[in-house]
């Protein structure tokens, strides 16, 4: 009973955890490293989140994929939450940092909003009607 309460605590608290979480909550995604981290992707196909906790610096973050233009705002409004990836930020990825405080609330519709841009229609269809 203890082992699992502390396990619940460490998965409100770890930002992988409830990265993870999240992702793995929509239709048919599936985990695995990737370049050294832990990546989402639709149907063990197309990736949609990158957890980046050791990418050129010791910040913790994800990278995802956003719809055009989204990059820019976010960027543009909040510097300090938003940024541009390196590798796939001249794709429009997202960066989200996650050692600021987080509204995990945004970090699910940012997510969310990922894996629609990636998702084939009958597995958005899917994630609409749940």
């Amino acid at each position: 009973m203890i082992m699992e309460r502390l396990r619940q605590d460490r998965a409100m608290t770890d930002p992988l955890e409830r990265l993870r979480a999240l992702c793995l909550a929509l239709p048919e995604t599936t985990e695995r490293r990737s370049h050294g981290e832990p990546t989402w992707f639709v149907r063990d196909r197309t990736v949609f989140v990158t957890y980046a906790q050791q990418h050129h610096d010791d910040r913790v973050a994800f990278w995802c994929a956003a719809p055009g233009g989204e990059q820019e705002a976010q960027v543009a409004a909040s510097p300090q939450r938003f940024f541009r990836p390196p590798y796939v930020g001249g794709r429009g990825w997202l960066g989200v940092w996650l050692d600021v405080p987080v509204d995990w609330n945004e970090i699910e519709e940012i997510v969310r909003e990922a894996y629609r841009q990636v998702a084939p229609k009958r597995l958005i269809a899917e994630l609409d009607a749940g």
